[in-house]
């Protein structure tokens, strides 16, 4: 793995977007490269300082899944083998060290407006809703849950998508409003499909999915594509079988080391929880790496190669 963090690439193809993780190039009308840089961000925002490796393991895991779920819907991706995409985008001969690892092809989809989140269990802001008001974007949910309670069956909760600011919890009336019932509905299947069979190939592993959100485009032909990442410390909530109990927060395979230490900023009043966010300490920042690369080893069975 490069020992130098990527903040930001700069790549000879011309640069769609620069998101809060991600930069997508254009490779040609219907192939795009996405970049998974080493930025992080918590609670909707970007944090200063990097986290090494984490653009190689959101861009391994989001592979290991796309390939793993192939067969319960189509998905964007192509191929992310650094030497692969390098003889596909000759452009890219030179810049070997910016890409290795971290770099997904990708079929191009016009982006479906909403977060597909799936929730398992009831954690994070869905635990502090219900906690409140017993309800999950407004939409009650059974009396009697304590926090990390199993949800049986897992409960579709889309969002709004933000690039920066806030993302919120929506009703699926409103999703349904916004996109037709037939495709709002087709997306509610597939998500609910999708993290069943990963959830089930998960907890074989020991580690549970409490909870984690989908993206979906549409490709120029109208194909519905799972698309973006899939099922990373970034998307997810991770946590190990073994010590699950329900009644308290779980410790996690996730980026939680980052979450708690906002956290703690944010109960003293020293942020609002926009940015500028606090600086990252280097414990922080050492003990989010390693807690993305364990996530990748649990759940794919294979350390993060060395080389990336």
């Amino acid at each position: 793995m490069s020992s130098v963090p990527l903040t930001e690439s700069a790549l000879p193809l011309p640069l769609i977007r620069r998101g809060k993780v991600r930069e997508v190039y254009a490779v040609d009308g219907d192939t795009l490269l996405l970049v998974a840089s080493d930025r992080v961000s918590a609670f909707d925002v970007v944090m200063d300082e990097p986290i090494p490796g984490k653009g190689a393991v959101l861009t391994q895991s989001s592979a290991y899944w796309f390939r793993e779920l192939a067969a319960v819907t189509p998905s964007h991706f192509i191929s992310a083998d650094t030497d692969d995409i390098m003889e596909r985008v000759p452009a890219l001969a030179d810049h070997r060290d910016a890409i290795a690892g971290r770099t997904t092809l990708a079929r191009r989809t016009t982006p479906v407006p909403f977060e597909c989140v799936v929730r398992g269990y009831v954690a994070g802001s869905a635990w502090k809703e219900y906690r409140e008001s017993g309800t999950l974007a407004g939409e009650p949910l059974p009396e009697g849950l304590v926090e990390s309670s199993k949800l049986e069956p897992p409960i579709f909760s889309p969002a709004t998508k933000a690039e920066s600011g806030h993302d919120e919890n929506i009703t699926f009336a409103a999703m349904s409003a916004a996109l037709g019932p037939e495709l709002a509905e087709r997306l509610k299947q597939v998500s609910l499909e999708l993290y069943t069979t990963a959830a089930g190939r998960s907890i074989e592993r020991g580690v549970i999915i409490a909870d984690t959100k989908f993206e979906f485009g549409h490709t120029s032909s109208g194909e519905l594509l799972v698309i973006d990442e899939i099922l990373t410390p970034d998307s997810s909530r991770f946590w190990p079988a073994d010590r699950y109990e329900p009644g308290r927060s779980q410790p996690s395979f996730d980026k939680q080391p980052l979450r708690d230490f906002l956290d703690e900023y944010r109960q003293r009043g020293d942020w609002d929880g926009n940015p500028p966010p606090p600086a990252l300490p280097p414990e922080v920042i050492q003990a989010t790496s390693t807690r993305y690369q364990d996530a990748y080893l649990r759940i794919t069975g294979e350390a993060l190669p060395a080389d990336l």
